[in-house]
């Protein structure tokens, strides 16, 4: 019974439950302009990636510095909330120098795609919120338990393609523009979106249940890193769609 998303779930909360002193206690207020900052270090390091690579620059090195680096400051602020106001920052600085390069890469290829992937992210981000506070979208048990597996089955399904490529295969479909490729794009699409309603939920789970302060910036980042797995698979989907 927890978000699909490891940074934010029940035993996250738990550890800190009740622990905040009076008047120094994570707010839901608190946690949305957390996650604000994150998104403006997040895309301030992304425009430097993008530049550099529109000014004739090479950009790889950006690229795999933003994926390893963000990697790394990810699981130190998962093992170790406590200090999530200095890696949720970090990880924000160092994952917008990944998404900036890529995003350059991509809008080389096909123009106006990477503001039309900001759009419907940001468009999608809104939609959850409204579904999730007007109730349309309740988080029960089975939801949890379907939008969970769901996203592990994908994450089992994009492990195994990256071992498939040593050899030189991929899945069947993961890639291509065909319509079941598609398909398989939206579906996923899909499922990052519904994981934006686990994480609003479990936001205001550790907002009731009294968690330190500084858990504004571990649940800023956990946010984070789902607009930043659905803004990846919006930028995928959508090159599908023009190749096609």
């Amino acid at each position: 019974m927890r978000s699909s998303n490891p940074s934010l779930n029940d035993k996250t909360f738990s550890r800190f439950r009740g622990s905040a002193s009076s008047g120094n206690a994570m707010t839901i207020g608190g946690a949305v302009n957390k996650t604000f900052i994150l998104l403006v270090v997040l895309m301030g390091s992304a425009f430097y990636s993008w530049n550099e690579y529109f000014s004739g620059n090479m950009v790889q090195h950006l690229l795999w510095i933003g994926v390893l680096g963000g990697l790394v400051m990810a699981l130190i602020t998962a093992f170790v909330p406590r200090i999530s106001p200095f890696t949720a920052p970090a990880y924000a600085l160092l994952e917008g120098l990944a998404i900036g390069a890529l995003s350059a890469i991509y809008e080389s290829q096909f123009r106006g795609i990477t503001l039309q992937a900001a759009l419907l992210t940001i468009s999608t981000l809104l939609a959850m919120l409204l579904l999730y506070k007007t109730g349309i979208i309740k988080v029960t048990k089975n939801f949890r338990i379907g939008v969970i597996s769901a996203t592990m089955g994908i994450f089992f399904v994009y492990l195994i393609d990256i071992i498939l490529r040593f050899f030189g295969m991929n899945v069947p479909f993961l890639h291509e523009t065909g319509m079941i490729g598609i398909i398989i794009s939206l579906v996923i699409v899909g499922v990052a979106a519904l994981n934006l309603v686990l994480d609003f939920d479990f936001i205001e789970a550790g907002a009731r249940q009294q968690v330190p302060k500084y858990m504004e910036w571990y649940a800023g980042f956990g946010l984070l890193v789902t607009l930043v797995w659905l803004y990846i698979e919006m930028l995928r989907l959508l090159s599908k769609i023009r190749r096609n």
